[in-house]
């Protein structure tokens, strides 16, 4: 017989074994991946109820043994019953939380045997529901059209954005509506209800479907025929967005190599949607996107997601740069295309300020940034296409190009990596990339560089010697030097490594000034960029009604430059939603008063002065105001017609809902 002391200690090993094993029991759980590659989907949608009764058949396969898998699934939609391949009921657990469903298996699936699924599930999606991105609507069916997009999850989904797959949907719709998706459809009427079907096999995203009553408008333009339904007042934009697309798919195609659709449906959502989506042949704008003018970086960075989203897609989410930064530099290529070198260099001026609001992330660790969000978008687009901005700049335009059609070929219809893409530009520019992307892709922060440089006499002329000075030890990076002489600059290419770089040029003209990076080609911050950088990182505190916040990145952006027209005016922008009028007022004149930077900002100051004195009851300096801003002529989105239509009429205050409280 044993001490009692001795077998209270063995009870206490044996309780601590048993809590040890039931704790990896459950990061079993946790680590347990699955892959899905082919959904069936039977839904019959009623837009009178705006509402769906839906099957969804998943194939998938463990990546481990898996006693447990999670789907994402609307929380509009309710889960029945779920059932496994032989028709076994499956044990299923809602959480509201994160819009997920759990499923506990009785049996652990084994790694590698393929699996099958079946939910059963319905609901309401009217598109007042929470959406799985707060402030996003992603599905809404009402009585004359609805759309249904993949981020919406309406039906379960399982490694979002990352796992390809194949699909058949069968869409039941009544008499009178037409379903739109993604692969080869046919459509078959009966007993007053028509059954749109479409099969999709390759791998890729097709879970996106619309529903529309109206008949589309078909354009033709550079061999491409687009099939556009848009309603109301943005009917008339049609012809023009048809046209537009046909360009600009002709031109991709000539960059990027043929596309996995030539011809595409774009189809109007509504207010609240995301301002633009891509599915496979599928373009989803919102309305106020389509606008009275064709919106080109939009449609730009939509119509390439059919190379970068479609035909390929990043592995996991911390390569979505691949996707998104893509995008964003289509949009660069085009307004390259269409206005020049200039424009994209400018254009290229606000992806790096928009980038930098986001600098102490790494673009490798992008997965741990909320979907849609600001700091998503900055750290994968922006930045992406700082990155691949660089990487041009790095080996050379013909180079580039060919690694982006190359990537597009090589990993057609499948999955890839930061490292897939390295290998192909190392393979086509035949030169070793690895530096570059561990200082863009998996590290954080830009450079700000400091240059010293004396200038001597030679024999054959003068000489230049000095170093670029910048405080990232690990950098690396080839940056371009131009000297600005009595004669014609001299331009030297100097590999800036570590915190100090010497150089030395020499030149026939006496040096008047050395500038580093001249057509900043490099991401860097420096005093200028710095003040945008705040106020950038201000409106977007602005966008989600952070005032607070907003007011402190305002004030940064003042602190670099005290003479900041644009800092300013975003000041007095708060102000004015918060109706603090007189301190609206005076950040207004402030702006008017800076470098007026940019230009813009002198003409709507004058409007919203002219509208606080109106609020106030001053009718005469109001129109005083109206009158100056006039005078600008700047129309500036659309300035001048609102100028006019306030000096005809007195500006009056939106009552807000919080005054009837």
């Amino acid at each position: 017989m044993f001490p009692s002391s001795t077998i209270s200690l063995r009870w206490l090993v044996c309780a601590l074994a048993l809590i040890c094993l039931a704790a990896a029991g459950r990061a079993q759980e946790r680590r347990a991946r699955i892959r899905v590659d082919n959904y069936t989907i039977d839904a019959e949608i009623q837009p009178a109820t705006q509402s769906l009764i839906a099957t969804a058949e998943v194939r998938l396969v463990p990546l481990d043994n898996a006693s447990a898998a999670t789907f994402e699934l609307n929380n509009a939609l309710t889960v029945s019953r779920v059932v496994d391949g032989k028709g076994a009921q499956i044990a299923d657990t809602r959480n509201q939380q994160d819009s997920t469903v759990r499923l506990s298996f009785d049996q652990p699936l084994p790694k590698g045997q393929p699996a099958t699924l079946k939910f059963a599930y319905e609901g309401r999606l009217s598109g007042s529901e929470d959406s799985p991105v707060y402030g996003i609507k992603f599905a809404a069916i009402h009585p004359d059209y609805a759309f249904l997009l993949y981020p919406a999850r309406w039906f379960p989904v399982s490694g979002y954005t990352t796992d390809r797959f194949t699909a058949d949907l069968h869409i039941t719709v009544p008499t009178g509506y037409q379903v739109l998706g993604s692969g080869i459809d046919t459509h078959q009427e009966t007993a007053g209800k028509v059954v749109y079907s479409f099969h999709f096999d390759h791998p890729s995203f097709p879970g996106s479907i619309a529903i529309v009553k109206d008949p589309p408008a078909k354009v033709s333009s550079e061999g491409v025929t687009s099939t556009i339904y848009f309603r109301g007042d943005e009917k008339a934009m049609a012809q023009q967005y048809g046209e537009q697309i046909g360009q600009m798919m002709s031109f991709f195609t000539g960059d990027f190599g043929l596309p996995p659709y030539a011809n595409l449906t774009v189809v109007e959502t509504e207010n609240g949607a995301p301002n633009g989506y891509a599915a496979p042949g599928l373009i989803f704008l919102n309305p106020h996107a389509i606008g009275k003018q064709v919106g080109a970086k939009l449609l730009a960075n939509q119509i390439s997601r059919q190379w970068w989203e479609v035909l390929v897609s990043p592995a996991t989410r911390n390569h979505l740069w691949l996707t998104n930064g893509l995008a964003a530099y289509s949009e660069l290529l085009w307004t390259e295309h269409t206005a020049g070198p200039g424009a994209l260099e400018s254009q290229f001026r606000d992806d790096a300020v928009e980038a930098l609001t986001t600098d102490t992330v790494p673009i490798i660790q992008s997965a741990r940034m909320e979907d849609y969000s600001p700091e998503l978008w900055a750290l994968t687009g922006s930045k992406g296409a700082a990155v691949l901005h660089m990487l041009r700049f790095v080996i050379g335009d013909q180079a580039f190009m060919q690694t982006l059609k190359e990537y597009a070929t090589r990993y057609s219809w499948k999955s890839a990596t930061t490292e897939d893409f390295k290998k192909v530009a190392q393979d086509v520019s035949k030169q070793d990339l690895g530096y570059f992307f561990i200082q863009w892709i998996e590290s954080s922060g830009a450079p700000e560089f400091k240059l010293e440089y004396t200038i001597f006499r030679t024999q054959k002329g003068f000489r230049v010697m000095g170093k670029v000075a910048q405080d990232m030890d690990t950098f690396r990076m080839p940056v371009d030097l131009k000297i600005e002489t009595e004669g014609n600059p001299e331009e030297k290419r100097v590999e800036v490594v570590g915190t100090s770089s010497e150089f030395s040029v020499d030149c026939f003209g006496k040096p008047k000034n050395v500038i580093i990076d001249p057509d900043r080609r490099v991401l860097r911050f420096n005093n200028q960029v710095r003040t945008a950088v705040a106020i950038r990182r201000g409106e977007q505190f602005m966008e989600v009604s952070e005032f607070g916040d907003a007011l402190k990145e305002y004030q940064k952006a003042l602190e670099n430059n005290r003479n900041s027209s644009m800092a300013h005016y975003r000041i007095a922008e708060v102000f004015f939603m918060q109706n603090n009028y007189q301190s609206a007022a005076n950040s207004f004149r402030e702006a008017l008063n800076g470098d007026l930077e940019p230009k813009w900002v002198e003409v709507w100051a004058r409007i919203h002065l002219g509208m606080i004195f109106d609020i106030t009851g001053q009718r005469d300096r109001a129109v005083n105001e109206y009158n100056l801003a006039v005078r600008t002529k700047d129309n500036t989105q659309g300035a001048q017609e609102e100028a006019a239509k306030y000096l005809k009429k007195p500006y009056e205050r939106t009552k807000s809902p919080e005054a009837d409280q």
